[in-house]
């Protein structure tokens, strides 16, 4: 296949992306001439070793922590689009009338007020989010702290027609680009000075979460160990369920080197393997904790261009078979000698990525605490599924809950495959499956079918 690079490039250039993103194109352009597609095979891979698998009830009772070295750092690029959303996500009212931004900073608040350290949060934003998100955290004054950004903004690459790999040239130019994955977030570190800033300033180390996760609180158990027994760089997991079957999942190399696979990088002939939590028991949650120097080191190796694993990510632009260069953040658990898991509890694990995650989030399953950190109450995190005809859209979503939100405090399973309306005090308990249209008001329904 013809070679178009140079196409790329003028593009890239043109918009003022700095060198080292366009090298980090290039890099990748010429891996999928050569035939890469990101792919991870069985052949590659094998289920990760107990030696690398960190128990966090095993961690003992600390007196204190290195707060005063901890950057937190949330990633807060996604627009929400599969929801019908045109601002960032985070924007959008979750518990007690607060949105994502709105708890993620009281949270920092009350921890800096609490330990009396002032612990900086920083945004990474994509072209899409960081205005919106900008001019609504101007209402919190004293967030910000002296010398330290509040956000960086992680770049934009071209995409790929698939059948000749030239560039999209929409008519729209907002649709020829897109946001290159979380992976990322180090390059960007560097380019920008913020890792050098940091490290002038004595933090040596970085929790990175997603912002749409509001379980993703600092763990102090955490924090100590991980600086305690100086690892580079430390995955938050938790055990597979079946709900988890299509999601990523960590492995190890056959030399014995933690790996991280997502679903787009599992050949199509694997995909049972791929989805059995007994051979892969472990997801990533994205809750990372990593040790500056050690990155700045790794970054100073590779010439500021780690080498995470390539993500071809299959997209249509109006009829429009694409390619997006994309990069996980977690995928770096394969570049650092000695990197580990954890594996925590659900709780550290609230992403709301489709309107059935917020369901659980508005409802009873869950509340906000004082400290406000999000706490789970049900023993287990309801597994709900909507019919997205009718709830996919966030305005269609609210339509059908504007008078109130069911009980799931007591609910495993609700799966609703059918157009309902919700009224107050409904309560559902444990395994209920409603397929007819109805209005729902003052019931309880528990363990039954609605036909």
């Amino acid at each position: 296949m013809d070679n178009h690079l140079t196409e790329f490039v003028e593009l890239m250039q043109k918009e003022g992306l700095d060198d080292l993103v366009i090298q980090s194109f290039s890099n990748a352009y010429y891996r999928i001439l050569e035939g890469a597609t990101g792919i991870l095979s069985e052949a590659d891979i094998e289920p990760p070793s107990q030696e690398h698998i960190i128990d966090y009830y095993n961690f003992a009772q600390i007196k204190s922590s290195p707060l005063e070295k901890l950057v937190v750092i949330k990633l807060n690029g996604g627009l929400g689009t599969s929801m019908g959303l045109e601002k960032a996500k985070t924007l959008l009212q979750v518990k007690n009338g607060l949105n994502f931004l709105d708890i993620i900073t009281q949270q920092i608040l009350e921890l800096r007020k609490v330990s009396g350290k002032n612990i900086p949060l920083l945004f990474m934003h994509s072209f899409n989010t960081r205005q919106d998100s900008l001019d609504h955290l101007k209402q919190y004054g004293d967030l910000p702290l002296p010398h330290l950004p509040l956000d960086f903004v992680q770049n934009k690459l071209p995409k790929i027609i698939q059948k000749d790999l030239t560039p999209l040239q929409n008519e729209d130019a907002h649709k020829n680009w897109n946001p290159p994955g979380h992976g990322e977030i180090y390059s960007v570190l560097s380019s920008s000075g913020i890792l050098d800033k940091l490290l002038d300033q004595g933090f040596e180390y970085a929790f990175i979460s997603n912002s749409d996760n509001l379980g993703a609180v600092v763990d102090e158990k955490i924090l100590s160990y991980f600086s305690d027994h100086k690892i580079p760089f430390l995955m938050e997991v938790c055990l597979r369920t079946g709900m988890d079957r299509k999601g990523g999942h960590l492995a190890q190399t056959k030399k014995g080197q933690l790996i991280l696979r997502e679903s787009a990088q599992c050949p199509e002939d694997e995909t049972e393997l791929f989805q059995d939590i007994e051979r892969y028991g472990y997801f990533n949650t994205n809750n990372l904790w990593i040790n500056l120097k050690a990155l700045k080191q790794k970054l100073f190796d590779t010439n500021n261009l780690l080498p995470l694993q390539l993500i071809l990510n299959s997209k249509v632009v109006d009829g429009v078979k694409v390619y997006q260069v994309e990069s996980a953040m977690g995928s770096a658990i394969s570049i650092f000698k000695g990197s580990k898991a954890v594996v925590v509890d659900r709780d550290r694990f609230a992403p709301v990525k489709k309107t059935n995650d917020l369901l659980a989030l508005w409802s009873d399953a869950y509340k906000l605490t004082s400290a406000h950190k999000l706490e789970l109450i049900s023993e287990l995190v309801p597994n709900i599924d909507l019919q997205d005809e009718y709830y996919k859209n966030i305005a269609d979503f609210s339509k059908r809950f504007a008078e109130g939100v069911p009980s799931l405090k007591k609910c495993t399973d609700l799966r609703i495959a059918s157009d309902v309306f919700f009224g107050k005090n409904v309560k559902i308990i444990g395994n209920v499956t409603i397929s007819k249209d109805a209005t729902l008001k003052n019931c309880t329904l528990q363990n039954e079918e609605m036909k």
